[in-house]
């Protein structure tokens, strides 16, 4: 887990360096971007696929961490906000494996940022309506704010999670609202299980190397540029090239068969949320088609 702000101070002066006076990146088209698609597709050529603006609107910035704001699918206007972190950014701690948290009263607050990354309000939990390190890494808080309070005094919309399963080649961004740093990279594949420590993470998703993520970063949002929606929750990397310990997760296959990649940085899926999450935004384990770990 060294994706949380823990450890990651030798890293802040180089940091600084790479991104002073830079800008919010932006998955956009160049100004010409229209004039080169339709020559591309006048002479035959595929056009590339359309995406997304990516920018900071709607993540946060935990005291440790990074998160977002999260909407499901269904959700309504008057619903109380969700946000979503990792389960090990929990301020109670790492829940233990095997642990599932729910209904924990929480005050904790949540710095929510604008598509340039500037802060534009404090948020509140009112509880941990759902946390745990054991199958994935997630904490989903909920706030006592709806989304269209937020929206009604902050000009700032929910990023929606996807309810379908990523896709190994697309491209992605990793969104951190604690270091206000995009990066942009592609699916490289999926992670039977990953294991770190005492915990075990099934069907994670590994970057290819520009997500090159640091501490702080955890619990960022991992946003597909082609719908804008989030497929994933950036949890953790292997630092120093060691076998299945604390910061060095390694991969193991459905053979049991171990490999270890330094350096390399993964995220846990997030389309299984939405199938736990019924009417008034609330977290129901025994939905029908929920899969996530029950206390």
């Amino acid at each position: 887990m060294k994706k949380s702000f823990v450890g990651a101070l030798g890293a802040v002066s180089a940091l600084l360096l790479a991104t002073a006076g830079a800008v919010p990146a932006m998955a956009a088209q160049p100004a010409d971007g229209q004039a080169r698609v339709a020559a591309q597709t006048s002479a035959g050529k595929a056009a590339p696929a359309p995406v997304k603006a990516v920018n900071f609107a709607g993540t946060v910035a935990l005291s440790n961490c990074s998160g977002s704001v999260i909407r499901m699918p269904s959700s309504q206007p008057s619903d109380p906000a969700l946000v979503l972190s990792n389960g090990h950014c929990l301020e109670t701690g790492f829940p233990a494996a095997g642990e599932v948290i729910t209904n924990q009263p929480s005050s904790r607050t949540f710095s929510l940022l604008n598509a340039s990354g500037s802060k534009v309000a404090t948020l509140r939990a009112s509880k941990v309506a759902y946390a745990t390190m054991t199958d994935t890494d997630i904490t989903i808080y909920q706030l006592n704010t709806t989304y269209a309070q937020i929206q009604s005094s902050y000009g700032i919309s929910a990023l929606t999670l996807n309810d379908a399963h990523p896709t190994q080649g697309s491209a992605i961004k990793v969104v951190s609202g604690y270091w206000k740093r995009t990066y942009s990279c592609n699916v490289d594949g999926f992670v039977y299980r990953l294991k770190e420590g005492d915990w075990t993470w099934k069907d994670s998703v590994r970057y290819t190397p520009s997500c090159n993520t640091i501490g702080g970063t955890s619990g960022s949002p991992v946003i597909d540029t082609t719908t804008g929606k989030v497929v994933a929750v950036n949890n953790t990397g292997n630092e120093d090239g060691e076998r299945c310990t604390e910061n060095n997760p390694c991969e193991v296959d459905q053979n049991g068969n171990v490999t270890v990649h330094q350096g390399t940085n993964y995220a846990e899926e997030t389309y299984l949320i939405v199938a736990c999450v019924g009417t008034g935004n609330k977290i129901d384990l025994s939905r029908a088609g929920c899969a996530l770990p029950k206390p």
